[in-house]
């Protein structure tokens, strides 16, 4: 058992329900959202979700001292949600303003809290102790959060459904990678899970890890039993 996956038996069993109503759920409907919706449509459904849950992100880029990029952000979201017609269209994007991506999980690394146990959340996914904590945050911080005050019912509940298909249809590409190329479905989204983290919480530059280490270490076995014969 992985040191960083002591519940490893029952994240296997989160898993595998997970994938269950993925694959039998989730997956068909996503399927039918790609082949049948034009891009041109799929495109701007994407950026309004992403605008959506874009407040999140300003949010932590103050919380970890990013000041300037706190404020770009802010201005991002406003520039989308007005001129951009509520996210639909990237008008920020075009204008120079970088899509950031920061949550509460990366903003407790920053301040020095490490990632503690791997856990797999039934229906959600791949977490830790420590990314967990983003769940409420992300929540209230979603512009979604606030305008179910004033969208009724009816409406908010094909908005939520969009939202799920528009994010599983936009993990397809990843999915098929896995079920093409992973002898272990679960380690392989484990281990990508973990590096995407430390990808996101170092900004595109971690440092060498264990995974850079490990690679060393087989080449330096390469080399050894090659002298050896």
């Amino acid at each position: 058992m992985d040191a960083g996956d002591p519940y490893e038996s029952t994240n296997r069993k989160s898993y595998w329900f997970t994938d269950v109503i993925d694959r039998n759920i989730l997956e068909p409907v996503a399927d039918v959202y790609l082949e049948h919706v034009p891009h041109a449509i799929q495109r701007p459904i994407g950026n309004f979700y992403r605008n959506l849950a874009y407040p999140n992100v300003a949010l932590n880029a103050f919380l970890q001292g990013k000041v300037r990029q706190g404020f770009e952000d802010s201005l991002r979201f406003v520039i989308n949600s007005t001129i951009g017609l509520f996210g639909l269209a990237d008008m920020a994007g075009h204008m120079g303003f970088k899509e950031n991506n920061e949550d509460f999980g990366q903003t407790l690394a920053v301040w020095g809290l490490s990632s503690g146990s791997y856990i797999f959340i039934p229906v959600y996914g791949p977490s830790n102790r420590r990314d967990i904590a983003d769940l409420p945050v992300s929540f209230f911080a979603d512009a979604l959060f606030f305008a179910s005050y004033v969208i009724s019912g009816p409406a908010l509940v094909p908005l939520l459904f969009l939202r799920v298909v528009d994010k599983r249809a936009r993990l397809s590409g990843p999915m098929k990678i896995r079920d093409q190329s992973a002898l272990d479905p679960y380690l392989f989204v484990r281990e990508g899970y973990l590096q995407q983290r430390e990808f996101l919480i170092h900004d595109g530059n971690p440092p060498s890890g264990r995974y850079n280490d490990l690679l060393l270490e087989e080449e330096d076995e390469e080399i050894g039993d090659n002298n050896a014969k």
